[in-house]
């Protein structure tokens, strides 16, 4: 078998929003993932091997490289690749881009969601955040609500300035709350360990999307947004022991883990029932959505003329 190495470039021409979303919905109606993290350390340095085997559609190894001195050394200081193995054979079968996937997989992930829970119409679409992640969510909420107007707030106002500059387009802000008041799907991808977003700023009919917190001692939102909202998230398994936008509320009591209403894995349930429901979906990743992602990158590498 001919194994295919997929660069960054080469591989994002072959893709579309769409597409992925439908593969990661197609990819949670087959059994649940076996997934494993593990972590290795030399000093500040790390070595991250996120694995998941999906009976059905294969296994992969998601790897990144954590150096934080090569900023000084004017290198990326994140770097890796996924290895994507046959469910049948176990033979290698690909070598892809760590960036590529982590792009499509993160931002995918928050797609899909908005598909099924914000409101068709949506037309007021707010970026919070100007990072990387950023510029992919305007790309991939592009595809999903055409017409939509974007913009975007940012902690640091030229950051934001320099992402507005780049996409036609994109609109600045920065009155945060008078933002969020204003949209009607509000995507957030920041670096926050305390709430960027109260729930008291949310509106009936609403869609919120948390990206950025990751780990325990992280959040975007409070406690009101989280009981005022219908709670989704992408895996319960991967988020609610994990991640503090969860964790902390629910150690606290102002959040229960029985008051999110699904996952994908019961897509039955995930769906948004009144025009009048605020919605808020966590984004917590996972090796299971790397290798979900993976699959349809090598699809689609190789169904390309």
């Amino acid at each position: 078998m001919t194994v295919s190495f997929i660069p960054f470039a080469e591989g994002e021409a072959m893709l579309n929003w769409i597409g992925l979303t439908d593969a990661l919905a197609a990819g949670h109606l087959l059994p649940k993932a076996e997934i494993a993290d593990t972590f290795l350390y030399r000093g500040d340095d790390t070595l991250l091997n996120r694995a998941a085997w999906i009976d059905g559609l294969g296994l992969a190894v998601k790897s990144a490289t954590i150096f934080p001195d090569n900023a000084a050394r004017d290198a990326s200081t994140i770097n890796g690749g996924v290895t994507l193995y046959s469910d049948d054979t176990g033979v290698l079968e690909a070598v892809i881009d760590f960036h590529l996937v982590t792009k499509w997989k993160t931002a995918g992930d928050s797609l899909l969601a908005a598909r099924r829970l914000a409101r068709a119409d949506s037309s007021r679409i707010l970026i919070v955040g100007a990072g990387t992640q950023a510029r992919a969510l305007h790309a991939a909420y592009s595809a999903a609500f055409p017409g939509a107007e974007f913009s975007v707030w940012n902690r640091s106002a030229a950051r934001a300035r320099e992402m507005a500059q780049d996409i036609p387009g994109l609109r600045t802000t920065e009155n945060l709350e008078a933002a969020v008041a204003q949209a009607d799907i509000v995507t957030v991808a920041t670096m926050a360990t305390d709430p960027v977003i109260h729930g008291d700023w949310l509106r009936p009919g609403q869609h919120i999307d948390l990206i950025g917190a990751y780990r325990p001692d992280m959040r975007e939102v409070d406690d009101t947004a989280l009981t005022r909202a219908r709670v989704f998230v992408d895996s319960l398994d991967t988020t609610v022991a994990h991640i503090g936008e969860l964790k902390i509320p629910i150690a606290s009591g102002a959040f229960s883990a029985d008051d999110i209403v699904s996952d994908y894995y019961t897509p039955d349930r995930f769906t948004r029932t009144s025009d009048d429901d605020i919605t808020l979906f966590k984004n917590g990743g996972g090796a299971h959505l790397d290798l979900m992602t993976s699959r349809y990158i090598l699809q689609q590498w190789q169904s390309r003329s």
